[in-house]
């Protein structure tokens, strides 16, 4: 069984190894060998989690057999296991459903090099959850970061072109934070491993040192990563990054990237620092005070939109700011919280990016809301599907988002603190009224019966597409949502949509085994 914990290396082995291997595969033959050794890590990652919920402990792989100061390392337990296991569902999901629109939105030619990208991409993803050295999160931070920007612009238009730029501008100010407060870490702690750097700052704590220097340090760490991840006021790039890329792409970006970038922070927060010293410090209060804020403007940001992309861009703002506002609310019941709420978002936000173009190209190929009236009887699967998406976002029991708000109005009163359960309650019904707002309009929109509109969505873009694809048809004729499409682009969509919505009603049936783990998780996380 010792071999298992050779686990977490291989599925950041694998994915860079896969990244080089699709540079000298076609666009098909690179998804598919993508898609089956995305299942290979599935099911090793799957072992880890068993591994580590059947010993009771986590468990420290040593690269080389070098110890601490000098060896990086990797530490697995229940709640990294889970978190990669969800991650890399979600993105086997992602690739499947989005196929049919890669091929249409990205030339020929450069398809295996964007799976080339995917796979670097969840080699990031990997190592950001596994790793135990601070320094090997910044760097993996940074692939992170120019991979995004690629699939970004790998679909080329003008606005993701723009996107991107705007995207990486922001992103390399955000590591360029990171690396300043990693570096101010290591000037007061001599160390980068995770765990040698809680030991020396709980002993700073406790002899009663000046903790000016931690709280600067983690306060510069803290706006970086918030940068990255889109918290409010840094959410305002999402619209464009989210809502111009290949659905794929929009789909990780939105449930993947920027979940990593927090769980990279709640790391930090949790191993680095100590859960007794951060919650002693005022930057919870501020990302509490951050989280509510951005929990509010992000859906009355998505109310005043006219795109049905952008809406659900600004919503993942506005979810963005749940997962902080449970950091804030600290203890082990806002913790796990914030981390349902990262699983609870991922599958239901990247099943809504997944699912809003199949609406758009019944609409010829419009997603302005005055151009989808009735497009769910258009296209009826994706339709059910964003209706079951919208139910969670709202908090309808049954879904996930109804769990995960439960959750946060549990954590607050187990708080017992009585202004941090007054304002969680009052964020949380807002918001909820908010989302169901923009969620319920878009709903009845589509399920209007009425015509799609005119074709103004990125206009001749798909005539392109189409001639590269050595076809006179429009772009609407060929790929038409309904019974004259291919079962087996179908397939490609059923699957893992069915997969994505599984999942969203076993968070909330089945929530207290979620939890249940991530308390478990939790115990043996420092």
């Amino acid at each position: 069984m010792d071999i298992i914990r050779n686990f977490p290396l291989f599925t950041i082995v694998l994915s860079l190894f896969s990244g080089v291997l699709c540079t000298m595969l076609k666009g098909k033959t690179a998804k598919i060998y993508t898609l089956v050794y995305e299942g290979i890590l599935v099911v090793l990652t799957a072992c880890v989690l068993f591994y580590t919920m059947k010993n009771g402990s986590s468990f420290t792989y040593t690269m080389g057999e070098f110890p601490a100061p000098w060896g990086n390392e990797i530490r697995a337990g229940v709640l990294e296991a889970l978190t990669a296991l969800f991650f890399l569902v979600i993105l086997f999901c992602s690739v499947m459903a989005g196929w049919k629109f890669l091929v249409i939105d990205i030339d020929v030619s450069k398809i295996n090099l964007y799976f080339t990208l995917i796979n670097l991409m969840t080699a990031a993803l990997m190592a950001l959850v596994w790793t135990n050295d601070i320094f090997t999160g910044y760097v993996f931070v940074e692939i992170m970061t120019l991979t995004s920007c690629g699939i970004m612009i790998v679909r080329e238009i003008g606005r993701t072109t723009l996107a991107a730029v705007r995207y990486m501008i922001l992103n390399l100010l955000g590591s360029g934070l990171f690396l300043l407060g990693i570096v101010l870490l290591y000037d007061i702690t001599g160390h980068l491993l995770m765990i040698p750097m809680q030991k020396t700052i709980a002993g700073f704590a406790a002899g009663g040192a000046e903790m000016t220097s931690v709280m600067l340090s983690l306060g510069i760490l803290t706006i970086g990563l918030s940068i990255k991840s889109g918290l409010f006021p840094f959410h305002f790039w999402m619209p464009d990054t989210y809502g111009w890329s290949t659905p794929t792409s929009g789909s990780i970006l939105s449930s993947l990237v920027s979940k990593a970038y927090i769980f990279l922070l709640f790391k930090i927060y949790y191993r680095v620092i100590g859960p007794s010293v951060f919650e002693a410090l005022p930057i919870r209060k501020i990302i509490f005070v951050l989280g509510i804020l951005g929990m509010i403007f992000g859906s009355v940001s998505a109310i005043r939109q006219k795109n049905i992309n952008r809406m659900v861009a600004f919503s993942s703002a506005a979810q963005i700011g749940y997962i902080y506002l449970g950091l804030g609310i600290g203890g082990v019941d806002g913790y796990a919280a914030a981390m349902f709420q990262i699983f609870a978002h991922s599958v239901t936000k990247s099943l809504l990016f997944l699912t809003t173009p199949r609406l758009s190209e019944v609409s010829g190929h419009s997603l302005l809301f005055r151009n989808l009236q009735g497009s769910a009887h258009r296209a009826k699967d994706a339709g059910l599907f964003f209706l079951l998406c919208s139910l969670s976002m709202v908090g309808i029991p049954i879904f996930a988002g109804f769990s995960a708000k439960l959750n946060f109005a549990t954590a607050a009163a187990e708080s017992g603190n009585y202004r941090i359960l007054f304002y969680t309650m009052i964020a949380l019904a807002v918001s909820s009224v908010l989302n169901a707002l923009y969620f319920i309009r878009t709903c009845i929109r589509i399920y209007t019966s009425g015509r799609g509109g005119a074709d103004i969505y990125a206009p001749g873009l798909y005539e392109k597409a189409n001639a590269r694809a050595g076809s006179d048809r429009p772009f609407g004729e060929m790929t038409v949502s309904g019974a004259d499409e291919p079962v087996m682009s179908r397939l490609g969509y059923w699957i893992p949509a069915v997969i994505l919505t599984g999942l969203n009603l076993y968070l909330g049936l089945f929530s207290w085994q979620i939890v249940g783990l991530l308390e478990k998780g939790l115990a043996m996380f420092s």
